[in-house]
């Protein structure tokens, strides 16, 4: 059975939803094209993404002894994480709520078959 090599980054101030758009691109790919892909992607988010996959071939690396070539990006998603509400006062003595929305990532390495 193929060991699963794991990595989590919490509470990036990212919303998920621009999030799944940079992981999607990611997903079922080798970790040295993911890596050079999430180089060129111009996006925010990219930088956060590569940033937890670099940490993943780290721990694979270090821990398990697994080449960076033999690497795929076996599942990888964006969850919500908890919403900070902020407030900007509108016209009329009313106010109008500001959500500013964050995400958690989570990357699963497995080994090339």
């Amino acid at each position: 059975m193929a060991t699963d090599i794991r990595a989590q980054l919490s509470n990036v101030s990212v919303s998920a939803q621009k999030m799944r758009l940079v992981v999607n691109l990611v997903r079922g790919q080798d970790v040295v094209s993911a890596m050079t892909m999430l180089k060129f992607v111009p996006k925010a988010a990219a930088r956060h993404v590569s940033k937890v996959l670099n940490s993943a071939v780290a721990n694979a690396e270090e821990n398990f002894g697994v080449s960076r070539d033999d690497l795929v990006v076996y599942k990888i998603f964006a969850d919500e994480a908890p919403t900070r509400k902020w407030r900007r006062f509108g016209a009329r003595g009313r106010f109008k709520p500001i959500l500013r929305r964050n995400s958690h990532i989570t990357i699963i390495l497995r080994e090339r078959e």
